[in-house]
């Protein structure tokens, strides 16, 4: 009896976390969407004479050291940061999904060139291979979103690839084959749908990893360049007025944080519900 209250109170408060982090991504969603709605001030408009003043009311977060309203532009780099994660994470659901199934289909020496190619990309750190890309690239929002989506990829690859293997020999699969049916229908209606099954909670899991990739390359310079609003770029601005201006560093790595904590708890409560439909 005890087991089964401590098993409920766990999920429970799996629940109100979940609720939690769903809300504040949708608080996310409408700053992305409609931020001139939430904040009536401009985020690249300066002010030095108004300028790294403390947070009050008439500045929530305070200004920076250039007089902008510090909760403007953390409004505003949530479009940066997200979007440049999401389509990060596009780049690599695709072509890591395709790469898994044309191995997974294929075999052969096609499946060992891309297994092969995948253990190569698979050996640098993530941040890293995305850092060397765009050393050989250049910085901007594109090469950014080019290199953080090629460090990505090899995630996606394997679990696609592991996964059509695994269709591909189970029994329905076979009696399809059995009476005929033909192999790009057999592929669309049986396959693919199976195989990319654990995608979406993966490439959840992943955007958190790419929200902090992303800010991490934006802080060294690599991704948007002044004076964008994101919240990488924020940081680095702010790291050297923190004796005098905390709060010009402090709030875009909280948003950063409870951003990439929400997306994590989100993606963590879809696994553990796909993976409790299987058993």
């Amino acid at each position: 009896m005890s087991q089964l209250l401590a098993a409920v109170g766990v999920k429970r408060q799996y629940s109100v976390g979940y609720g939690l982090a769903l809300l504040y991504l949708l608080l996310v969603a409408l700053a992305v969407i409609l931020p001139g709605y939430i904040s009536h001030y401009e985020p690249l408009n300066a002010d030095p004479i108004n300028a790294m003043l403390p947070p009050s009311w008439q500045h929530w977060l305070g200004t920076d050291q250039l007089g902008r309203d510090v909760l403007t532009r953390v409004i505003y780099g949530s479009r940066y940061s997200l979007l440049i994660s999401l389509a990060s994470m596009a780049l690599a659901v695709s072509v890591g999904s395709l790469l898994g199934l044309l191995a997974g289909l294929a075999r052969g020496p096609l499946d060992e060139f891309i297994s092969r190619a995948v253990d190569v990309i698979s050996a640098f750190p993530d941040l890293l291979l995305a850092l060397m890309l765009i050393a050989f690239t250049g910085p901007g929002t594109t090469n950014l979103i080019f290199a953080l989506g090629v460090a990505s990829v090899p995630r996606f690859t394997r679990v696609v690839r592991a996964q059509t293997f695994l269709v591909m020999s189970s029994g329905y699969v076979e009696q399809a084959r059995t009476f005929g049916l033909k192999r790009h229908v057999l592929v669309w209606r049986h396959v693919l749908p199976h195989a990319i099954a654990h995608v979406p909670a993966l490439a959840t899991l992943g955007l958190g990893t790419a929200i902090i990739g992303t800010a991490g390359l934006s802080f060294l310079g690599m991704g948007p360049q002044p004076p964008t609003a994101e919240w990488g770029l924020m940081l680095a601005e702010g790291r050297n007025y923190l004796r005098n201006a905390w709060w010009i560093a402090a709030w875009p790595g909280v948003a950063i944080t409870l951003t990439v904590f929400s997306v994590n708890t989100l993606g963590r409560y879809w696994q553990a519900a796909f993976e409790g439909k299987q058993s």
